[in-house]
């Protein structure tokens, strides 16, 4: 039965039947990754904090030129003006409070100048963002290494190698691991501190950097091998294995370039983590340490004294910067997870 000449020309004016129209390239030559990023662009609330990233993420790149602008650096202490408490004079030892031309931010310090140590809070809030997204990034970079291929190993090669490393990640999911990491960075900081990296604020990071970045891997391998014991048995690693490719090439080219969706997601979750722990291992002591600046020490220091008391700037400044940045992380991460998932539910 054929269509009435009405309903033809109706088909051909919406560009259904016609080839290269607008609504066949709508349908044809998009990648997923292409779909990925156009339903990405379509939440609100991701490109929102996808924007509030990039800002952070120039804050940190641009410390030295900001804080060139204003004029401070983070390490100078600059003297502070009297301390008054019901009328007399006190020493910042004797608990006063110091008096507002410091304690609020001014056109000399965007920010003010912390009350404990007269150093400038805005230039160690721009330094310390450079330090707490290195070792945020760094750590993640270090366990997705790590993760990934350890885990894509243990998959694809079986047996007493699968059951060994999956025995070793569960070994470490079983440790409570801020206990553990408390333990441990102290002394590996010590270890390192008679190599090369035992100089300057490179101790600190490094230990970080090796210490969250070796116990944030084994939740992503055990990912990555459940992906990877499915993606074993499809049809193109059996042609790879038919054409002579070894377990290596076929790991790193045909197996992990098809989990890196699973990968990128896990990345995104884990950076604001890493940022948290940063933070909370630096507020202990046990990370970051007096001078480098931190977001975590900046808190440690408004913390110690009970400065914050007589001055809560000094705590809110870093607390909602770090709760800015691992919202928004954490925000982007649940939209890219939606977006590279098909099955997600289209809004």
């Amino acid at each position: 039965m054929t269509a009435p000449m009405g309903d033809l020309d109706s088909v051909v004016e919406t560009g259904l039947g016609a080839p290269g129209t607008e609504a066949e390239h709508d349908i044809e030559g998009r990648s997923p990754s292409a779909l990925a990023w156009r339903r990405l662009r379509r939440d609100k609330v991701a490109m929102t904090a996808l924007v509030v990233i990039i800002l952070i993420i120039l804050f940190a790149i641009l410390a030295p030129v900001l804080t060139a602008i204003e004029g401070q650096n983070p390490f100078t202490t600059h003297p502070l003006m009297p301390y008054l408490s019901a009328g007399s004079l006190f020493p910042p030892s004797a608990g006063g409070s110091p008096m507002p031309g410091f304690r609020f931010p001014s056109s000399a310090h965007w920010l003010g100048v912390a009350p404990q140590n007269g150093r400038d809070i805005f230039a160690r809030l721009a330094y310390g963002a450079r330090v707490s997204l290195m070792i945020g990034v760094l750590a993640t970079a270090v366990s997705i290494i790590l993760g990934t291929v350890i885990g894509a190993t243990a998959a694809y090669l079986g047996g007493w190698v699968d059951m060994l490393l999956s025995r070793l990640m569960d070994l470490l999911l079983a440790f409570p691991q801020l206990l553990l990491i408390l333990t441990l960075t102290p002394i590996l900081q010590q270890r390192l501190g008679k190599t090369s990296l035992g100089h300057g604020s490179t101790l600190p990071i490094a230990s970080l950097v090796f210490i969250l970045g070796f116990f944030g891997w084994p939740y992503l391998g055990r990912v990555v091998r459940g992906q990877v014991l499915s993606l074993r048995e499809r049809e193109f690693v059996e042609a790879a294995r038919a054409l002579g490719a070894g377990p290596r090439r076929i790991i790193f080219r045909e197996i992990v370039p098809n989990v890196v969706a699973v990968v990128l997601v896990y990345a995104t979750l884990l950076i604001p983590s890493n940022i948290t722990s940063e933070a909370a291992l630096s507020f202990l002591g046990a990370g970051v340490r007096d001078p480098t600046p931190s977001w975590g020490q900046m808190l440690n220091e408004a913390w110690n004294g009970n400065w914050y008391q007589a001055d809560p700037w000094v705590l809110l400044v870093p607390g909602g910067m770090l709760l800015m940045t691992v919202l928004a992380f954490n925000l982007f991460g649940d939209a890219v997870r939606d977006a590279l998932d098909p099955r997600a539910d289209r809004r």
